[in-house]
Formats: structure tokens, sequence, C-alpha cells
């Protein structure tokens, strides 16, 4: 999937599989109520949240944030204001349905990666979970994000890269992705980027048993087995990453 059409059919197809949301948030660890669209699990959260470190007062970006979990459930830790942005319009009506259901209150609205349609320097963190490999161009997307970041604001970036960026057995966006080269080039500071060992064989585990699952005509589930095979092919090809930057302060 790569267009906006295509979300919003797979968002859409989301709604009605709770059985697809109980195997996430089962394997995952995930808080009983955080309706994740990525693989992010909940002590990844909990690393991400930890590198933003958001206040009461400030405003975290949630970058292609689909249905809106996690930065619905690090409001509610923290306090901070949220911004969530996606290309999928039923993801971001999802999302402000699922903030009037938990009491948060965040503003949702459509925008793209590379064209956020927020002000210059207007946000203090960004986060982009399991999306950034999405991006073209890629550079394009980090110097948006540099773009509405305050001076100092810090954006955390959860993705995967190729062990061999010339292994055609990888999607091409896949290949693209070079965080510690690329967040640099497009103007971050304090950039780190970690190896993430066991989130991805936390990944492995969840995709093996998405297979277990009868999925029926659960067309969500139908489209995880689909996925789950397309991904477990290359598994072994490709690294997780955690990434982080500081917008250079003035």
């Amino acid at each position: 999937m790569t267009s906006a059409e295509d979300f919003d059919r797979w968002y859409a197809d989301r709604v009605e599989s709770p059985v697809a949301d109980e195997l996430v948030r089962r394997m995952l660890s995930l808080p009983p109520d955080l309706q994740s669209t990525s693989l992010l699990s909940g002590p990844g959260l909990d690393e991400v949240v930890a590198l933003l470190d958001p206040r009461p007062g400030q405003v975290l970006l949630d970058l292609a944030c689909g249905r809106g979990g996690y930065g619905l459930e690090i409001v509610r830790r923290t306090g901070c204001g949220l911004i969530g942005v996606d290309f999928s319009a039923v993801a971001i009506e999802q999302a402000k349905q699922r903030a009037v259901e938990l009491a948060v209150e965040a503003g949702f609205q459509v925008g793209r990666l590379t064209d956020i349609g927020l002000g210059s320097a207007s946000v203090d963190a960004v986060m982009v979970i399991d999306a950034y490999q999405f991006a073209d161009p890629k550079l394009d997307a980090l110097r948006e994000c540099l773009r509405v970041l305050r001076p100092g604001g810090r954006v955390v970036i959860t993705t995967w890269e190729a062990l061999d960026p010339d292994d055609e057995r990888l999607p091409e966006r896949m290949r693209q992705v070079d965080l510690a080269a690329q967040l640099p080039e497009a103007g971050f500071t304090e950039v780190e980027v970690l190896d993430k060992e066991e989130w991805r064989l936390r990944e492995k585990r969840f995709w093996n048993e998405s297979l277990t699952v009868d999925a029926g005509d659960d067309l969500a589930m139908q489209s995880m087995q689909d996925e789950a095979r397309r991904v477990l092919k290359g598994f072994d090809l490709r690294r997780r990453v955690l990434a982080h930057g500081s917008a250079p302060r003035r």
C-alpha cells in the first residue's frame, strides 16, 4: 500500500476487526485501549516517550498518526498538547472519534509527510512511528519536520533499514532509509540511531502468530496475513531502528 486511497480502505476494514486489534495489543504488550496501526510495542513506546520528553504546555506532532493511538496515549501520560497528521482522511476521522471516546483533547488533520500543513516553529516535538519509509523524497520529509519544530525541539523516528541497500529483495522505499546520514543532512543535530534487535524479534513473533489465526471473512486479518507472508520472506534482510535528533538552537 502506498496511496491515501489504499490506506483509507485498510483503516475502514480495521474498524470491523476486534480480532486484529486484540492480537496486536497482546503480542506487542500495548495498553488495553490503545488502537495501534503500527508495530511499536509497549516497551518501545516507553522509550519513545522518554526521548520526546513532552511536558504540559508543549505540543507534540504525531506525524503519520493513523488512528492516533500512540499520540493519545502520550497525552494521557504527560499532559502535553497533541496534533495528529495523516494523509488518510479515514484514519483522521477515526482518530478524532477515538479522542472523544477517551476524553482526550487533541487536534487531527489531513496532511502529508512532506507537506504537514502546520506553521513554522509551531511544535515542540515530532514523532514518526513506522511511517518514514513511505516518505518521498525522504529528505523533504525530514526538512519539513525541522521546519515545524521550535529551536531545540526533538524528533523521534521508528522504522526499518536494509542491511544491504542494494538488496533488491526489499522494497526500494526501505532501501532508501539511512537516518544516520539523512537526519544530519536535513539539518538535525545530536543525532543518534539505535539498533533495536529486541523490537525486531518481537515483531517476528507477532507476524508468525498472525498466521495461526483463522481469518475467515475478516478483511483486516486477511490483509494482516498477506502482509505477514511478504514481510517474513525478507525479515532477516533488515534491521529495526529508533532514531532521534534535535532542531538547532538559535
